[in-house]
């Protein structure tokens, strides 16, 4: 080295040897019964944007707080992917989101998330999710959301746990009840240009958490170490 350049530590033989050891949520797989969250990497965001193509919900209905799916076709791919790459690259301490493929008897179906700022002072965060037509109705999104709620209570120490949904969307509404939240009050938010609509919040604590098949999970221990937990 240089005189008065300081040298980098050498890596130790080994230390990095897949992508999950660089960024760990890539490492991250929760199993609970036929339901299994893992990892969105590059070989799984063309099945998902095959599956958004596909249909989420109805062209005249609107379930996102951000209309993605208003995309014109040719234009998603690109877009969904940009997404999902800029949640890599942006990712801090301070402000993550993590984001699972749901996949379900072998067959991706869908998303799951959660979004969380200042995670370590705060320890609560936001659910998020959506499913494929052909797959909504048959219980896959309660399972999918209680997996999420109890991986994060049980393996990264939340408090509390939040999520919303506009008044007109019943499906995602009902799934809040049946996870155990309860009604957090109502705020306006828009959602297509010049429409708002009424969004019902929702709050889950450890004790009301209605749970499901137990879970397996893969890759805990590294991801908390990540998010500066331990």
């Amino acid at each position: 080295a240089r005189p008065g350049r300081r040298r980098r530590p050498a890596l130790r033989p080994g230390a990095v040897t897949t992508l999950a050891d660089a960024f760990p949520p890539f490492g991250l797989r929760i199993e609970s019964g036929p339901l299994v969250l893992r990892p969105i990497t590059d070989e799984v965001v063309p099945q998902l944007i095959q599956l958004a193509l596909s249909g989420i919900h109805a062209p005249e209905a609107m379930p996102f707080f951000v209309p993605w799916t208003d995309a014109p076709a040719p234009e998603l791919p690109f877009n969904y992917a940009q997404y999902h790459w800029g949640l890599r690259a942006g990712w801090r301490r301070e402000a993550w989101n993590l984001e699972f493929a749901v996949e379900w008897d072998g067959q991706i179906v869908g998303c799951q998330g959660f979004f969380s700022e200042h995670y370590l002072v705060m320890r609560t965060g936001e659910t998020g999710s959506w499913l494929g037509r052909g797959f909504q109705g048959r219980g896959i999104g309660t399972a999918m959301r209680k997996a999420i709620c109890a991986f994060v209570f049980d393996h990264l120490d939340a408090e509390q746990i939040t999520s919303a949904a506009y008044a007109d969307n019943p499906a995602s509404n009902a799934v809040s009840r049946k996870v155990g939240y309860l009604p957090n009050g109502i705020s306006r938010k828009t959602r297509r240009p010049g429409e708002w609509q009424d969004s019902q919040q929702w709050l889950l604590t450890p004790e009301n958490l209605v749970r499901g098949p137990e879970l397996t999970v893969t890759g805990a221990e590294a991801f908390r170490s990540f998010i500066g937990l331990d």
